[in-house]
């Protein structure tokens, strides 16, 4: 097998391209030979080292891949060599073949394209349990998408549009804002250009969001939060601007609103039940067409370093994938 291997915690530029021997599932394992992978912010904290995941070197990062089962271990029933598959955890996915636990992988239904379902889980996955688990969003509210061209936000835009929100995404140009309001943003917002709180206010007669998806932090933040309306819900995802902000808790208080943490990862851990039923309605919204992952670009295997750029660019438009065809 080929894969990237991650010797030390030096970040993407110390990541080695490897021939490897090709690994045997273990009992309640299966091996997929990997069609499709993609890039999540997490992978790249997890190569820092500042992931809350941290796998023994030496490892293989990326987190999330789709692909073909083509061995199945000691007591696997529920799959079947030939069958495709997506997997969901905290690295192996950038290679041309993993082992994983039967746990960790999600049937594929007819019809969902490998590319596609490498892209969705954790991007959807985070963006449903955000919003309507944890945000507890209902038909008739606004949502404020920040960071809403990438590979969350997009999909934030389009979960709350299909739960009937009214969608303001707020992104950084307006290319990104162009997109968003392709996959169905009622409003947008190019904070390089526009002032945040005043074209909130503008855009909800001065009301504000009802909630707030939030996966940027910086300086964003506390703008959006003094903006959000009275008994709002402010949904901390992540922070992709790379600083975590002070908020001064008071505006909270004013509002009546409520600080939310999202932890998809941790909610899986915890909760297989729920999520593998929230996963499960997700697919049905994308055999459905009322959903689908929004591709940025497609790098072979062998090119994740450039694929790696892009993303630290912050000039990607939804999600990134590394592909290969054998």
């Amino acid at each position: 097998m080929q894969a990237w291997l991650c010797e030390t915690l030096e970040g993407v530029g110390a990541l080695r391209w490897r021939e490897l021997p090709t690994p045997e599932p273990a009992a309640g394992e299966l091996r997929v030979a990997i069609r499709a992978a993609s890039l999540n912010f997490p992978d790249l904290l997890i190569v820092e080292g500042k992931y809350q995941a941290k796998p023994a070197l030496p490892f293989v990062p990326g987190a999330e891949f789709a692909g073909i089962v083509d061995a199945v271990g000691a007591g696997v029933t529920t799959f079947a060599v030939g069958q495709p598959v997506a997997v969901v955890g905290t690295h192996g996915g950038f290679a041309s073949h993993a082992c994983v636990d039967a746990s960790r992988v999600i049937p594929l239904p007819a019809g969902f394209a490998l590319e596609d379902a490498a892209a969705f889980a954790f991007t959807y996955g985070t963006s449903q349990h955000a919003l309507i688990d944890r945000g507890a969003l209902r038909a008739g509210e606004t949502v404020l998408v920040l960071g809403a061209a990438g590979g969350v936000g997009s999909a934030a835009v389009q979960i709350a549009k299909a739960a009937g929100a009214r969608v303001i995404a707020a992104a950084s140009s307006a290319a990104k804002c162009r997109l968003c309001r392709e996959i169905g943003a009622d409003a947008t917002i190019d904070y390089s250009q526009e002032d945040l709180r005043q074209a909130l206010k503008t855009l909800t007669d001065g009301r504000g969001p009802d909630i707030v998806y939030d996966p940027v932090g910086g300086a964003f933040a506390e703008p959006a939060l003094r903006s959000i309306a009275w008994r709002g819900r402010y949904l901390v995802v992540g922070f992709a601007a790379g600083s975590i902000p002070a908020l001064p808790w008071n505006l909270a208080l004013l509002k009546g609103a409520a600080i939310v943490g999202v932890f998809w990862g941790e909610f899986v851990r915890r909760e297989p039940q729920a999520s593998a039923a929230a996963i499960a309605e997700l697919a049905r919204w994308y055999t459905q067409g009322r959903i689908k992952p929004v591709i940025d670009r497609r790098y072979p295997l062998q090119e994740l370093p450039a694929a790696f750029e892009r993303m630290a660019s912050r000039q990607a438009l939804g999600k990134l994938l590394v592909v290969q065809g054998n």
